[in-house]
């Protein structure tokens, strides 16, 4: 399972997040390109570029062999494309909480418990749980990375954000689940809900009481839901 976590930050926050979900499976928690330790060299210029990384990489850490994708935001925008472009190869597919194209209805940053007071202004603009637990999830595992990001590679990238299109009418048809914040103020949850109707057998769900931070502010429902996808991978594998 190759995990893929979202912009600024690195795999830390990831395995923060999706870790207890996913015994029983070996688990790959790369650095997406110009972040956490991945450098981003000056011939990646897009997201087609980053995808095409992303694809290499499976490859030769899979050896070619079948594999599951989990993306957050940005991360799952990636696994997206990776899915569409190596169907065969992807054998499930968690998009949570998804960057998309195309987003609408997103709805003003809403704080639900705490005083709003706690830490810095990237953590308050984040979550919208905001307790003493949460801001120490984020200094731990979200914070640090951001003195690792090459700013100049992502802005380079960002300026070529919009994938490609497949040049055939692709579709990924293994198990997907697809998860959203109903107050994510990041990315909103319309466009999410927009993806059911595009993967036959997805499911999918809109988490009250979850930002963009939902991998951490409802933890036992994100662990629910993959293992609920996880087990229509094994039913399918027989």
């Amino acid at each position: 399972m190759l995990v893929l976590h979202g912009a600024g930050v690195d795999y830390h926050e990831a395995e923060a997040c999706f870790e207890p979900a996913l015994d029983g499976v070996r688990r790959i928690y790369p650095d997406l390109p110009g972040m956490g330790r991945t450098i981003a060299p000056s011939t990646l210029r897009s997201a087609d570029d980053v995808v095409n990384t992303l694809l290499d990489f499976a490859d030769e850490v899979t050896g070619g062999t079948s594999y599951l994708l989990i993306g957050h935001s940005a991360g799952a925008y990636f696994a997206q494309a990776m899915a569409v472009r190596r169907p065969a190869r992807v054998a499930g597919l968690a998009l949570i909480c998804p960057l998309l194209p195309g987003l609408r209805d997103v709805p003003e940053h809403r704080v639900i418990a705490g005083s709003g007071d706690l830490g810095d202004d990237d953590f308050r603009g984040y979550f919208v749980i905001q307790t003493p637990e949460m801001l120490e999830r984020y200094e731990r595992f979200v914070a640090p990375a951001a003195a690792l990001v090459d700013e100049a590679a992502l802005e380079r990238i960002g300026e070529r954000w919009a994938l490609t299109p497949p040049d055939d009418a692709s579709t990924y048809e293994g198990p997907t689940v697809i998860v959203a914040g109903r107050l994510d103020s990041t990315v909103g949850y319309a466009a999410a809900v927009d993806l059911v109707d595009h993967y036959p057998h997805a499911s999918l769900a809109v988490v009250d009481n979850a930002g963009h931070a939902l991998p951490h502010e409802q933890p036992d429902l994100l662990r629910a839901l993959l293992t609920e996808w996880l087990t229509r991978v094994a039913d399918l594998d027989g």
